[in-house]
């Protein structure tokens, strides 16, 4: 059917909760499936989602509208879709497509002078591989092993790190942090493939994307092994090939009766994507487990990394090396104190140490140096544009740690900021007395000055940031259980939100306000203004709301914000 003349089937005109709702409830059909072990039904329902016409549409939003990376170019140079160009895709859209060679990018690693290669499929690829995706994650979600936390829907590295403390809170135990070494380049394809163990258009759809070789300044090179960064379906691949290590190590070392109502203690093992650590109160158990899990790795081609590979003390210093250890941005390490501050079992007992998770030092050095770089960018910039690019930095950190013990470093950069600030802002008034600096950028607020303009555009500082502690995720918990109820909590609560953002989830129900689904896990929620700020909207809670990243689209298409941009409106003229 001709989409150029039908504009039932325009782009926008689409019904997307309709379309959403069926994709979602094959989804769920298939992960209840795959906890039963029913592979039959799971591969038949598979095979009818992904030649689904609503999966595809589904597939080319998610790449193209919802992806951060959406206009990144592969080797065809395609970056972008206009809606007739994606509806014509979903209609051509056929899933024995060859495909095409990944184009090479080469991005920093941060504090490091290395490089991090990535490699960027193809519009076509990326939308194949995002249809595939919806139909393995689901029965992948079901066989994933509960302490598995990188790269899964509803789960995060602050997850992972609440699972270390409840691990150690109780006792002080031996630590082998490790990391695999360029673990998405180079997994074996053959090993992979058997792993994912599933029908043969998907095994040869896989295979395609391993196969299709790297296109860089115009050389090509092939792909003998890894799953390509940069892939829509590279993480769920890469956790895959590592899905088993944990239940390996617990079939070794299970618990077992070792005397007169003794038992052995269980072992711990906590993965986020290719960094884990296992944890256990005996040495010569985790020595163990290091030439197990080098022996695991190696069948699949990997290996754990030499200088990033240690064996360490919670408590205790050992070979002169300190106490801890740090993991995903963190410092885990045990304290001795004082019987007033110790921590205590669960009878009351004092254990005579306690056990604190804060911000690496590694992380805050990072963290400033971006601050600064910024302050240093902004030298000539109004101040307004300033506190902007700050804020997006200083709340995405503050709430990455505001699960953590905290205060007192969010203390400590507030500081740090203000000096550079200040800095800053005498660079610009030179001659000016420093009196006359301070109350131009800076406005006294309850006892404290707060960096901000005359038109009331604040500073977020990082101490206003509230700390509460992080509960782990149940067990094996999936956003595919369907259980609405307990992930919109779970996301108005941990789900990285501002309080601010948080207060319009709970009024909102935990639901989209466009398209009234609830939001899910999986989602890129956006603020919206119910009137907009170029035609005079207020930035209070009662003219906000939650949307959708792609609803907020829809939504700015018809409240007027493209036609006031257009017309030279300014913001607050009406």
């Amino acid at each position: 059917m001709n989409t150029d003349t039908h504009p039932m089937y325009e782009w926008k005109t689409l019904p997307w909760s309709k379309i959403e709702r069926c994709v979602f409830k094959l989804q769920k059909r298939i992960y209840k499936a795959s906890q039963r072990d029913d592979i039959y039904q799971v591969h038949k329902l598979q095979k009818l989602l992904i030649k689904s016409r609503y999966a595809k549409l589904l597939a080319i939003r998610k790449v193209t509208q919802d992806n951060h990376g959406a206009k990144t170019a592969g080797v065809d140079g395609v970056k972008y879709l206009t809606g007739k160009q994606r509806m014509r895709l979903s209609e051509e859209l056929g899933l024995h497509h060859r495909a095409k060679p990944l184009r090479r990018v080469w991005i920093p690693k941060p504090n490091s002078t290395e490089k991090r290669p990535l490699g960027i499929p193809v519009m076509r690829d990326r939308v194949l591989q995002a249809l595939l995706k919806l139909a393995l994650e689901p029965e992948w979600e079901a066989r994933f092993e509960p302490n598995s936390y990188g790269f899964r829907p509803g789960r995060s590295a602050q997850d992972a790190i609440a699972a270390i403390f409840n691990c150690i809170n109780q006792r002080a135990k031996w630590v082998l942090d490790a990391d695999i070494e360029k673990c998405f380049d180079r997994i074996n394809h053959q090993k992979l493939l058997d792993k994912v163990n599933t029908i043969p258009l998907f095994r040869q759809m896989i295979k395609g994307w391993l196969k299709a070789g790297i296109l860089e300044s115009d050389v090509f090179s092939e792909t003998e092994a890894g799953t390509p960064q940069g892939g829509v379906i590279s993480p769920l691949l890469a956790n895959i090939a590592l899905h088993g290590m944990e239940e390996y190590l617990g079939r070794i070392f299970r618990i077992r009766r070792i005397g007169d109502g003794k038992f052995s203690q269980k072992i711990t093992f906590i993965r986020y994507a290719d960094d884990f650590v296992v944890i256990h109160q005996d040495r010569e158990v985790l020595e163990q487990c290091r030439k197990l899990l080098d022996e695991w790795l190696a069948e699949i081609g990997l290996a754990m990394k030499p200088s990033k590979t240690r064996l360490v003390h919670t408590l205790h210093s050992i070979d002169d090396s300190k106490p801890g250890f740090d993991f995903l941005g963190v410092t885990v390490r045990q304290f001795p104190v004082g019987r007033t501050h110790t921590g205590t079992d669960q009878r009351g007992n004092p254990l005579g140490y306690k056990t604190i998770i804060k911000p690496s030092k590694k992380s805050q050095v990072r963290h400033y140096q971006r601050m600064k770089e910024i302050i240093y960018r902004q030298r000539a910039s109004p101040q307004e544009s300033l506190i902007h690019e700050l804020n997006s930095v200083i709340r995405g950190w503050s709430l990455y740690y505001a699960g953590q013990v905290s205060k007192d470093v969010y203390s400590r950069m507030d500081f740090l900021l203000f000096k550079s600030l200040y800095r800053w802002a005498t660079r610009r008034h030179g001659g000016k007395h420093k009196k006359r600096i301070v109350r131009k950028y800076w406005r006294l607020e309850k006892g404290r000055w707060r960096f901000e303009t005359r038109k009331e555009v604040k500073l977020q500082y990082h101490s206003s940031t509230p700390v509460v502690r992080h509960v782990k995720v149940k067990g094996n918990r999936s956003p595919f259980d369907g259980d609405w109820i307990y992930w919109g909590k779970r996301l108005g609560k941990y789900g990285g939100l501002t309080s601010r953002r948080s207060s319009l989830l709970k009024r909102q129900n935990f639901r989209c306000a466009y398209c009234g689904l609830s939001f899910t896990a999986m989602d890129l929620i956006e603020e919206d203004h119910l009137l907009p700020k170029i035609v005079g909207g207020k930035n209070d809670l009662r003219n906000c709301q939650l949307l959708h990243r792609h609803c907020h689209d829809q939504k700015t298409t018809i409240d007027g914000s493209y036609e006031a941009r257009g017309s030279g409106i300014q913001r607050g003229a009406v």
